[in-house]
């Protein structure tokens, strides 16, 4: 029996986008494991700002939210910054895809759709810059409610950390020295690292003692700076940042148990704990103020309404807030100092302004008696010179 050809059936590729699923309920673990081209399956309402610069910074293929990214009960951040980076945002996909999604298998997205292989596993609502934008003009109706809510969350911290914001009580000792100096605190917010490269002339005229917030150790090493000062969670901050560090603070729970000690017990690195309700930007500026800093500088710092009141910080709010009326005055945001750090005088002037100069010094040689007497000297020289050019080539 003779074959006379073999009849293969070559399968089409399916449609959409394939990656490599991260699955965790907890979202701050799933962004210690993510990374390029994967699909971050996450379970969070309302996305908020760090969570959304987190999955930018790690280059996700796309981000499938089983709740819903926008309630409508403030306008949070997050979806806009996603969307925003061309990140493909399918939402509120519903609980149970992440219980039928295995962490680390391959899945594909399409058209809203949540497949593995050929099966389609969950579905929701693909969200676009218009449709984010559609539901940020009813989300701004909740601020009102977000405002009453702050107001309360503040006078119930007050009364929690009072001795603390207060009077200082429970601030750790440094032996970096802080009083009468400049302190430079920055923290890993968005464009943070712009921002502290434009400090560069500040930094460089007032030596500030240079505070790294979290991750925000690493960007001062990597821009050639040693942090003094770090407070955070040490197990998102490279061993060789954390060893080059003058100190180690490390934020601790009320009760006393601190998140990252372990990584430093490990490295073998000296640090202080500092038990506190508040987030670690906010422990950084009390130790600034405690230690009587002169000025306190900072950068990744929110600024705006809409970044204070997202839903990321609502926890920690109250301790923000009242850490910078603390601090009053000696509080600055780094945008306005480099901009006040800026050179106004353009090069072009300061070449005029010499070449001026050089022609005043001229006229007043010219119309002087020393004067011939310079320039008979200087016309002796170029003719010495210019002769002993002819004779190399006579």
């Amino acid at each position: 029996m003779k074959l006379t050809g073999l009849l293969t059936k070559t399968k089409e590729a399916l449609p959409g986008d394939t990656g490599t699923a991260r699955v965790d309920r907890r979202t701050r673990e799933l962004l210690r494991k993510v990374g390029p081209g994967d699909i971050a399956i996450i379970d969070e309402i309302d996305i908020d700002r760090p969570t959304a610069d987190a999955l930018v910074r790690a280059g996700v293929l796309a981000v499938v939210n089983a709740a819903p990214s926008i309630s409508g009960r403030f306008p949070n951040l997050g979806p806009e910054i996603i969307v925003g980076a061309g990140i493909p945002l399918i939402d509120n996909t519903g609980g149970d895809v992440l219980r039928r999604i295995k962490d680390g298998g391959k899945v594909r997205i399409h058209d809203g759709g949540v497949y593995v292989g050929e099966q389609l596993i969950a579905s929701g609502v693909v969200q676009t810059p218009e449709s984010i934008a559609d539901e940020m003009i009813e989300a701004k109706a909740g601020m009102s409610t977000q405002l009453e809510a702050f107001s309360a969350n503040t006078i119930e911290f007050l009364r929690r950390e009072r001795a603390l914001i207060l009077d200082g009580v429970g601030v750790p000792d440094l032996e970096v020295p802080m009083r009468d100096r400049h302190v430079l605190v920055v923290a890993p917010g968005n464009g943070h690292a712009q921002d502290l490269r434009n400090l560069k002339k500040y930094i460089a005229e007032h030596r500030p003692v240079l505070v790294g917030v979290d991750t925000a150790a690493d960007t001062l090493r990597v821009n050639g700076y040693t942090p003094d000062v770090i407070v955070g969670d040490p197990s998102g901050i490279s061993a060789e940042t954390l060893r080059s560090a003058g100190e180690v603070v490390v934020p601790a729970q009320p009760d006393g148990h601190a998140p990252g000690v372990e990584r430093i017990q490990d490295l073998g690195i000296g640090a202080v704990t500092f038990p506190a309700s508040g987030n670690p930007e906010d422990l950084a500026l009390l130790l600034a103020d405690t230690h009587e800093a002169a000025l306190v500088v900072t950068v990744g710092f929110q600024a705006t309404l809409r970044e204070f009141l997202d839903h990321g910080r609502s926890g920690s709010n109250p301790s923000t807030f009242l850490t910078r009326l603390k601090l009053g005055t000696r509080l600055v945001d780094g945008k306005a100092v480099a901009t006040l750090h800026r050179s106004r005088v353009s090069m072009g002037a300061i070449v005029l302004l010499v070449l001026a100069a050089v022609v005043v010094v001229v006229a007043a040689l010219l119309v002087s008696d020393v004067g011939s007497v310079y320039v008979d000297w200087a016309v002796d020289t170029w003719n010495s010179f210019t002769g002993w050019v002819k004779g190399l080539f006579s």
